[in-house]
């Protein structure tokens, strides 16, 4: 099973203080709440070569074995993760609030029944991430719940979806801001480290390593976990191949070019908001 990444952007304008995207395209004035939601689709979907039809037949394949077997906890999370994929095709809020909303009702009634699920807390912090993209100022709560989410999902599998509530907590504590949120470089750094450390084959865990070191300025750092991906690509390739992957590897080889791009140019200072420690 291909897995999931939920990489997102949150600012604030604060003053006169912004935070900037690792690559310098700059944020909206008011809260922006971008999720760029890598969704990698099943093998099935090869036939058709339109992702967006695999995703639809995924969703309704869960869907109707949840209804069948409601109290089935696989069965829960899978239409959950199901409902994270379909949210992000959505083309308005009221219907990426609406399918998300199912995701979140599934992991709820799963963790009413096992609070001990690492997947039902962790496609419960998913779905509440694609609530969130339609919130606002809103979403400054919704990113504490995503918060606690992942943090019990790690406490209880921290390998699952290749170290994904590791990965998770460290794009939040990256991306959000400091000043009004729970942006924090320093947790940032941990989790986005610690989820190499888990999953140190999955390219996914490098790259955002590498974006956050260059978003920080930290080049030697960042050429350094560079020359760890490029050597680890051809055991990658082995590991994740095949139709349910090519998109993983669209959006992978395309963040390496961009990262190659960035550390050629010549250093300079890059300024960055005040972090919590």
């Amino acid at each position: 099973m291909a897995g999931h990444t939920l990489c997102f952007v949150l600012s604030v304008k604060f003053g006169k203080s912004a935070v900037n995207s690792v690559f310098g395209s700059g944020f909206r004035l008011s809260l922006a709440l971008a999720f760029c939601l890598s969704l990698i689709a099943p093998a099935s979907l090869a036939a058709t070569g339109d992702p967006a039809v695999g995703v639809r037949k995924a969703f309704h394949d869960a869907q109707m074995r949840y209804e069948k077997e409601p109290r089935n906890n696989e069965a829960a999370w899978q239409f959950a993760r199901a409902c994270f994929d379909l949210a992000d095709l959505a083309t308005n809020n009221a219907q990426r609030i609406e399918i998300a909303d199912q995701g979140i009702a599934a992991c709820k009634q799963l963790l009413s029944r096992d609070s001990n699920s690492a997947p039902g807390h962790y496609y419960l912090g998913m779905n509440l991430g694609q609530v969130a993209q339609t919130r606002g100022l809103g979403a400054l709560k919704l990113v504490t719940e995503m918060e606690r989410e992942f943090s019990a999902a790690r406490d209880l599998d921290s390998s699952f979806d290749y170290a994904g509530p590791d990965r998770n907590l460290g794009l939040l504590y990256r991306d959000a801001p400091a000043m009004v949120s729970i942006g924090s470089r320093t947790r940032a750094k941990k989790h986005l480290q610690r989820a190499v450390e888990l999953a140190p084959n999955y390219p996914e865990n490098h790259l955002n390593l590498i974006e956050a070191y260059v978003k920080w300025n930290e080049r030697n750092a960042a050429h350094n976990e560079l020359k760890t991906v490029e050597e680890l690509l051809p055991r990658s390739r082995a590991n994740f191949g095949g139709k349910a992957w090519e998109a993983s590897w669209a959006d992978w080889e395309e963040r390496l070019r961009k990262i190659r791009k960035k550390l050629e140019e010549p250093a300079k200072a890059i300024p960055s908001p005040r972090q919590k420690e």
